[in-house]
Formats: C-alpha cells, sequence, structure tokens
C-alpha cells in the first residue's frame, strides 16, 4: 500500500511527510543533540488503519536508522509499534525503557 510512496523529512515544520493519493501523513518531531523525540502521529481518516500506521512508521524508523539517530517515541501510538517490533529496540537511548 505504501511501499511506493516517498517519505520526506520537512525540516522547517520538523515532521515526516508521506503523500498518499491527495492526502497527507505526518510525524511530528523534536529533534535535540543526537536523539529525535517522535510526538505525534497524524493519518488521514481513509487511510487511518494500523496496516498503513505500521508501514509509515517502519519506514519513518528505517531512515533514522540510517541516519544513526537515537528515538524516543512520546507518542503512545509509536511506542507501541516499537514494543511490538523489538528489532528497533537497539534505537532506544542508555537508560530509556518503552
Amino acid at each position: 500500500m505504501i511501499e511506493t510512496a516517498e517519505v520526506s523529512d520537512n525540516d522547517f515544520l520538523r515532521q515526516f511527510e508521506c503523500k498518499i493519493d491527495d492526502d497527507l501523513a505526518i510525524i511530528e518531531y523534536s529533534l535535540q543533540e543526537r536523539k529525535i523525540f517522535l510526538t505525534k502521529l497524524i493519518v488521514p481518516e481513509e487511510k487511518n488503519t494500523e496496516e498503513f500506521q505500521n508501514e509509515f512508521i517502519t519506514l519513518v524508523l528505517n531512515s533514522l536508522q540510517e541516519r544513526n539517530l537515537s528515538v524516543v517515541p512520546t507518542c503512545p501510538t509509536i511506542a507501541k509499534f516499537m514494543r511490538k517490533h523489538r528489532q528497533y529496540k537497539s534505537m532506544l537511548p542508555i537508560g530509556v525503557r518503552i
């Protein structure tokens, strides 16, 4: 569903964006030193399925992994995703548990 979509990092608005059809899914963030706090997930109503959310979060986390950033999920949906997908546990900063 989302594999062909491009996730872009809008530095100015501090959000990751994924345009699907005419809709825009967003993960807002705050960057501090080498840590990125994922604060909010906004998905258009017609695309708001767990499958879409998981695919979007996966694309963003893979991008952050390539940039070698530590991730602090403050958004409950993203924290739940990271609890379920333990392969991303190594991205958490030392001392942070979810």
